[in-house]
């Protein structure tokens, strides 16, 4: 996020894409309905007409995959308006001749006609956003599952270049992390072309500090990305797997395919606090882990903040935390690693990447900051690109529209898109053990318009059978009007009727991200 959650209350325009924020992130939404209380215009592109579709001023109800399409048609009509800000583009931003071409290629009425939406909405959107003093944009998953994820990101990036909403409070560009500590785990270096700190593993300078601090040489071949790995369990090249905090039994998609390579794979290690489909139908050995109130560290969240977490209490049964697990097999491998503390895993880290220097255990003990953080002096940055772009001038992209890997035709009619529910939690390793949360939820459903389900003779709570090229699954029926005919929706949480049987093998291509959110289907009604 280049902003903080807690400047969302203070914006004037909320550009929400691809987020279900009321269900998906809660907290943050909460944020979101303050700001509208205080008269706020919210513009949502979705799908579905969630909650915030509903309190919306303007709903750009689009079809998935189209999102590139509908943003550059936005910045097609603030340019031809002459509402960008020109100074801005003048001063601290490069490309632009590039950016302006690709979307002149895009004005609302063709716009209108890919993404069937309202080309006087797209006018409409495109005035209260450039218009607006303090205006954000607001995005998650539905923004990156596509396989032109990082292109979708790109156009939203040039919006708030376009309009110069950037470095300044209650503006920005800000990703809503999808789970509690996905921020820290990638500052640390969880990321096969980086180390600690976003340093490239390529380059050789940053190499040469963690080889000096660590006492061995480093590898300047970049890791493979979690798709990468599921092809290579196929073809003999990844004979071992390490799973630590994830199901890829329910998470991954095209699932018969990945259980086809973990049946190939020679061994297969689990770490996590539960059982879960992967550790009990493919787990050699299950390491039991303990939870966030069993042990010391920190997480970063979405807006950049560190903040420390203790133990609270003693962790069941074998469970060790995952620090002492780690450094335990460190040794098992013969690296003979001394034993440790989360403080000074952290401490090392910091000394280490520079825009974490000043965040210390003494200065986080009541309150996080947020990186980057320079020295023990410097109270955090509340929101990025103050005064200039980071990188000295904000680059614009000329990106178009790529269709979708897969999309519906005679066999497979429907457009299924995947998301999550306020009751559960991705794999609902967690969620799916309490009785309340199941209470609410218990099996998986599919949501449908009401003009396909006359056409297909159904109501709601019919068993229906989904169908995809790649597997079937079964799930009830919700005829709803939160949907336009032909999408249907389904969430990706169930174990017992995985949502990921039907996905596909589309990717980005830059950083192989799965497009969970377009996969053609089928329906029938169960029996027939």
């Amino acid at each position: 996020m280049t902003n903080s959650i807690a400047e969302i209350e203070d914006t004037d325009c909320m550009f929400v894409i691809g987020s279900n924020t009321t269900e998906a992130h809660p907290v943050i939404a909460l944020r979101m309905k303050k700001a509208l209380r205080h008269g706020a215009k919210l513009i949502v592109a979705d799908p579905r007409r969630t909650w915030m579709a509903e309190h919306a001023a303007i709903h750009l109800q689009l079809k998935p995959g189209t999102d590139i399409p509908l943003v550059n048609a936005l910045a097609h009509v603030i340019l031809a308006e002459g509402l960008q800000a020109q100074d801005y583009i003048t001063n601290l931003t490069e490309n632009y001749a590039e950016f302006a071409q690709a979307v002149s290629e895009w004005p609302p009425e063709r716009a209108a006609e890919v993404c069937g939406v309202s080309a006087d909405d797209i006018r409409a959107a495109a005035r209260i956003y450039a218009t607006t003093d303090r205006a954000g944009i607001y995005y998650t998953l539905g923004i990156t599952e596509h396989v032109c994820g990082v292109d979708n990101v790109r156009a939203l990036s040039n919006l708030a270049l376009a309009t110069g909403h950037l470095g300044r409070e209650a503006v920005g560009v800000n990703p809503l992390r999808g789970q509690n500590n996905v921020q820290g785990c990638n500052d640390m270096g969880n990321n096969p072309v980086y180390l600690p700190g976003y340093q490239l593993v390529e380059k050789a300078n940053s190499r040469a500090i963690f080889e000096h601090a660590w006492g061995t040489p480093l590898s300047a071949v970049p890791g493979l990305r979690l798709d990468q790995m599921m092809d290579r369990m196929h073809t003999g090249e990844l004979r071992a797997f390490y799973v630590m905090g994830e199901d890829p039994l329910v998470s991954e998609p095209n699932l018969a395919h990945v259980e086809r390579g973990f049946e190939k794979v020679d061994f297969v290690v689990c770490q996590d606090i539960f059982l879960n489909e992967t550790s009990r139908r493919f787990a050699d050995v299950v390491l039991p882990a303990t939870c966030f109130a069993e042990k010391d560290g920190t997480f970063t969240n979405s807006e950049r903040r560190v903040q420390r977490v203790r133990k609270a209490v003693d962790a069941p049964g074998n469970a060790r935390a995952d620090l002492e697990i780690i450094c335990e097999v460190a040794k098992r491998l013969g690296a003979h690693w001394p034993a440790t503390t989360a403080e000074a895993v952290w401490n090392e880290a910091a000394d280490l990447m520079p825009n974490f220097f000043g965040i210390r255990y003494d200065r986080i003990e009541q309150e996080g900051l947020q990186w980057p953080c320079l020295d023990r002096d410097d109270p955090g940055r509340k929101f990025l690109h103050e005064g200039a772009p980071i990188r000295g001038k904000g680059l614009f992209y000329g990106v178009d529209h790529v269709p979708p890997w897969e999309e519906p035709d005679a066999d497979y009619p429907f457009l299924l898109t995947t998301g999550r529910t306020l009751y559960h939690y991705n794999a609902a390793t967690q969620t799916g053990r309490s009785d309340g949360l199941v209470d609410k939820q218990s099996s998986n459903f599919l949501e449908i318009s009401p003009a396909d389900a006359r056409d297909l003779g159904l109501v709601s709570g019919t068993l229906l059978e989904v169908a995809s090229r790649r597997g079937k699954i079964h799930a009830l029926a919700v005829v709803t009007d939160r949907l336009s005919p032909g999408v249907v929706w389904m969430p990706m949480h169930f174990a017992a009727s995985r949502a990921n049987v039907l996905t596909g093998d589309g990717r980005d291509s830059e950083v192989g991200t799965p497009e969970y959110k377009v996969t053609a289907v089928r329906l029938t009604l169960h029996g027939h």
